[in-house]
């Protein structure tokens, strides 16, 4: 076993990423792009251990080991959760970029939402990308090049990822998950490539029911109230999951912070605790509210998978449908409007979630406009 195991229908990429580790073509920055679930950050691990073995990533070494671990010293990944990344995240990474590594190969900085840098933050990141340590390596993850500014994209070597076939993922499933393998290939076709979710969806009987209230929605909004109950319904389930993804977390960060300043041992607080706990408290704040889009947004894309099923099964396009569980349901909404109908469908969900996530309307509000528009038609007048 290799480093490079766990991409999946990575094939071409694999193989550049392997010459560069042995020393042909490399370069001091990285821009690994795909879309979400091809296995950016993973392949950046992965090549990030391919850096630091003697072997070119042989999977085995204690270098592999550690780095594929998140234990290597130095190899850091870094995301934000902010929406965007704030200046001072970005000076931090400038002032580690700067050291040189522990070890006697490289030091490797893996970014994993470049996409979120700003102007402001980007331009205090230029330099270092530019110029970085000589054996600094950056290792850039976001979902396309057009997300990431010119000024640090222009400065990167290119690394796009495809989207996995179902077959490719549910396999993988199997072969590392030992998922059955009817469940493997419905999780494998409900993830639509993501292999993250792909894994969630195989190994957790939760995600797969939430999953399943979400694409059964849209049969169901036949009238107003209807809509707005699922918008309600949405945005209170969204919401519960995001919050329960982050309260341990935030428990432990309380608890961690607490230990830090002696306040378990001593019983009172020292001067500088309110300082630092207003400021856990507003990394908190900005966590929760990036997991729920997140949450929301992935619940997005299950719906959009639906129209784009009814559009598929509307002009008998050839291809396994996503949904095929729901083939009554799809029936039903082919019926009642048409294939245009549906890719307008596809869009007002789009609309939605830019206004979510560029525009910083709030989800309850944003999700009522949307279920509204994707309300089936009255008979006869398919929009």
């Amino acid at each position: 076993m290799t480093v490079w195991e766990s991409l999946v229908g990575q094939a071409r990429p694999v193989e550049a990423l392997r010459a560069a580790a042995g020393g042909q073509g490399m370069s001091h920055a990285w821009l690994f792009t795909g879309p979400p679930g091809s296995g950016r950050s993973n392949a950046a691990i992965a090549f990030a251990a391919a850096l630091q073995c003697e072997q070119a990533g042989c999977g085995a070494c204690h270098s592999c080991r550690t780095v594929l671990a998140g234990s290597h010293a130095d190899v850091v990944v870094v995301s934000t959760e902010s929406v965007q990344f704030r200046v001072g995240e970005a000076r931090e990474l400038v002032r580690r970029a700067a050291l040189s590594p522990v070890g006697q190969r490289w030091q490797v900085i893996v970014v994993e939402d470049a996409d979120r840098f700003n102007d402001h933050s980007g331009n205090a990141m230029l330099k270092a990308i530019e110029e970085p340590n000589a054996r600094t390596v950056w290792l850039l993850c976001a979902p396309t090049v057009d997300d990431v500014l010119p000024t640090i994209r222009s400065r990167c070597r290119l690394v796009t990822l495809s989207t996995p076939s179902t077959p490719d993922v549910a396999a993988f499933l199997e072969r590392t998950d030992g998922v059955d393998p009817a469940l493997a290939s419905r999780a494998a076709r409900a993830s639509q490539g993501h292999i993250g979710r792909a894994r969630a969806l195989a190994r957790d009987e939760g995600a797969r029911r939430r999953r399943d209230e979400v694409v059964a929605i849209p049969a169901r909004l036949t009238s107003l109230g209807a809509c707005m109950s699922a918008a309600t319904k949405l945005a209170e389930v969204t919401k519960e999951e995001a919050e329960a993804i982050t309260s341990d977390r935030d428990a432990r960060d309380k608890a961690d912070l607490d230990q830090a300043f002696g306040y378990e041992d001593r019983g009172r607080r020292a001067r500088e605790y309110a300082a630092a706990l207003k400021s856990l408290q507003e990394d908190q704040k900005r966590r929760a509210k990036r997991r729920v889009l997140d949450v929301v947004d992935r619940a997005l894309m299950d719906l959009v998978s639906v129209y784009r099923d009814a559009v598929a099964l509307g002009t008998g396009a050839p291809g396994e449908l996503v949904n095929a569980e729901l083939r009554a349901d799809l029936a039903e909404i082919v019926r009642t409007s048409t294939p245009e109908l549906n890719l307008r469908r596809i869009g007002w969900i789009f609309e939605a979630r830019q206004q979510m996530l560029e525009f910083n309307v709030p989800v309850p509000l944003a999700l009522e406009s949307m279920m509204v528009a994707l309300r089936t038609p009255a008979q006869g007048s398919a929009r």
